[in-house]
C-alpha cells in the first residue's frame, strides 16, 4: 500500500508523464494546446507546487502586449545564452502554463532550463502562481478590454492584484495610473516610463479618458502631459498618487525616424513604428537587464528585431501590398494605436475594418465597444477609402458615419470573401486591414503573406 510521500510522487510522475505525451501527440498533427496541462491537473491539481523551477522565473501580464514583451524577452536572453523556457503558443491560462512547465520537467519534476519565461492571462494569473511565484513579475497596462469577459479596468486591476505575491520584483509601468498602484507602499519595484515626446499632448484626445479620476482615491486626476489614452504623467489633486520616477525611461522616441533611446544611452531602432511597440520594447529591456543582460547586448538585439507573432503581417492581395494589424475586438486601446499608425504614415491609402465574430471563446454580438474607438481619425485625407467588412458591418458603417468620416470614402460588405475579391481588384498606393484574432484568417487566407 502507498503512503504520504510515494503517493505524491506517483501523481506527480503520473501528471508529468501524461502531459508529455498528449504534448507529444499533438505536436505530431501540428497543434499546440493546453490540453496536456489540463490532463495533469486533472491528475494532481497542486503539481505546480511540486515543481523545482529554475533560478529565473518571469512572468508577464497586463491588458495588452503580453505576448510582443515576451517573445522579445525570450530573443534576448536566448541570444545572452540562456535556455529558454517558455509559452510561445500564447496558451498563457493555468492550464497553458501547466502544459509548458510540466512538458519541460523531468519526471521528478525538475524543470530544465535556465528561464522560465510566463505569458499570463491577466484572469487567471491568481490561478497559475497559486502555487509557486516568478522571482520577476511585469504588468505592461490595463485598460478597457473584452466586455464578455473583462469588465471594466478595475475589475481587472483586482483579479490582477489577487495574483501579486510578496517575492517577486515587480516591473510596472509608471506612466498607467491603474498599474503603479500595485507599486504602492511596497519596495521591491522597478518603474519603466518615457519622457514627455514631441507627440505628447497636453489634453487626452482619446474618444474617453479612464485616467480623469484618481484610481486610489476617485479625486480628480491632472496630467502634466498624455502619451496616449491614459498613459501620461499624472498626479492625484487629493491623496497625491502621481508617476514614480522610471527607473527604465525612454527619454527620446523618434517615431517618424523609427529610433528610440533608453536611459540616454541605449538606442533601438524600431521596426514597426508603434507606441505600443515602444512600450513593448521598453519593458523587456527592463527586465532582461534586472535579469543581468549587458545593456548593450539588449538593444543590439531588439533593434529592427520583427515579431514572429503573427501581430503585424505584410500580405499582398491582388496588386496590392498591405499590412496587417491585429488588434483586439472590444479593446479600444488597441485599435486607436493601429488607426493611429495608418493616419502617422500620411501616405495615399486604403483601410480594410473586419468585424465579422466578435469573439474566439463567447457567443457574442455586443458592439457598444465600437463607440469607444477613435474612428475620426480615418478622416484624415490620407485615407481615401474604408471598407467595412463582416457580419457587423452595418454597425461599422454607423459608427464611422457619427464620428465624421465622409460616407463616399465607405463602402460595407457582409460577405468578406466577396469585398476581398473587389479590392484585389483595384489598385492602391497601400493598403491596411485591422481585424482581431477571430477573423484573421478570414482575410488573409484570400492573401499572400510576405515575409516582414
Amino acid at each position: 500500500m502507498l503512503y504520504g510521500k510515494e503517493i505524491i510522487k506517483m501523481r506527480m510522475f503520473l501528471a508529468v508523464l501524461v502531459c508529455k505525451i498528449t504534448a507529444f501527440l499533438l505536436g505530431l498533427m501540428g497543434r499546440g494546446s493546453s490540453m496536456p496541462g489540463k490532463a495533469a491537473l486533472k491528475i494532481y491539481p497542486g503539481v505546480l507546487g511540486r515543481v523545482k523551477l529554475p533560478p529565473l522565473v518571469v512572468a508577464v501580464t497586463g491588458s495588452n502586449g503580453k505576448t510582443s514583451t515576451v517573445e522579445m524577452i525570450a530573443h534576448v536572453m536566448r541570444k545572452s545564452g540562456k535556455r529558454v523556457i517558455w509559452n510561445k503558443e500564447g496558451s498563457n491560462q493555468i492550464a497553458g502554463v501547466a502544459s509548458v512547465i510540466l512538458s519541460h520537467c523531468s519526471f521528478s519534476g525538475k524543470v530544465k532550463g535556465d528561464v522560465l519565461l510566463l505569458e499570463s492571462d491577466e484572469r487567471y494569473a491568481k490561478y497559475s502562481f497559486k502555487y509557486f511565484a516568478p522571482t520577476h513579475y511585469v504588468i505592461t497596462n490595463l485598460y478597457r478590454d473584452q466586455l464578455t469577459r473583462n469588465g471594466h479596468p478595475e475589475w481587472v486591476f483586482d483579479a490582477v492584484k489577487d495574483s501579486i505575491r510578496e517575492e517577486p520584483v515587480l516591473l510596472l509601468n509608471a506612466d498607467d495610473p491603474l498599474v503603479s498602484l500595485y507599486g504602492k507602499n511596497r519596495e521591491n519595484v522597478v518603474w519603466f516610463g518615457m519622457d514627455r515626446q514631441s507627440f505628447s499632448t497636453e489634453r487626452c484626445t482619446a474618444v474617453y479618458n479612464d485616467g480623469a479620476y484618481c484610481p486610489d482615491c476617485k479625486a480628480p486626476m491632472e496630467y502634466d502631459y498624455f502619451h496616449y489614452a491614459h498613459i501620461g504623467s499624472y498626479h492625484c489633486t487629493s491623496c497625491g498618487h502621481k508617476k514614480s520616477s522610471a527607473d527604465y525611461t525612454v527619454t527620446n522616441a523618434d517615431l517618424e525616424q523609427g529610433i528610440i533611446t533608453i536611459n540616454g544611452g541605449y538606442e533601438i531602432k524600431l521596426a514597426f513604428k508603434s507606441i505600443y511597440n515602444v512600450y513593448n520594447l521598453l519593458a523587456c529591456f527592463a527586465v532582461c537587464s534586472k535579469a543581468g543582460i549587458d545593456k548593450e547586448l539588449i538593444a543590439k538585439e531588439l533593434s529592427d528585431y520583427v515579431l514572429k507573432n503573427g501581430r503585424i503581417l505584410r500580405y499582398k492581395l491582388g496588386e496590392n501590398e498591405g499590412l496587417f494589424l491585429v488588434s483586439k475586438h472590444e479593446n479600444s486601446v488597441s485599435y486607436d494605436r493601429s488607426l493611429e499608425y495608418i493616419v502617422r504614415q500620411n501616405k495615399p491609402c486604403a483601410v480594410i475594418l473586419i468585424v465579422d465574430a466578435v469573439s474566439r471563446r463567447y457567443s457574442t454580438g455586443e458592439t457598444s465597444w465600437l463607440w469607444d474607438i477613435d474612428f475620426g481619425m480615418l478622416s484624415s485625407p490620407c485615407v481615401q477609402k474604408v471598407y467595412l467588412l463582416g457580419k457587423h458591418c452595418s454597425d461599422l458603417l454607423t459608427r464611422l458615419t457619427y464620428a465624421g468620416v465622409d460616407g463616399s470614402r465607405l463602402e460595407a460588405y457582409e460577405d468578406i470573401s466577396e469585398a476581398t475579391d473587389k479590392i484585389a481588384g483595384c489598385r492602391y498606393e497601400n493598403l491596411y486591414t485591422v481585424t482581431c484574432f477571430s477573423d484573421k484568417e478570414k482575410f488573409l487566407s484570400k492573401t499572400q503573406i510576405i515575409d516582414m
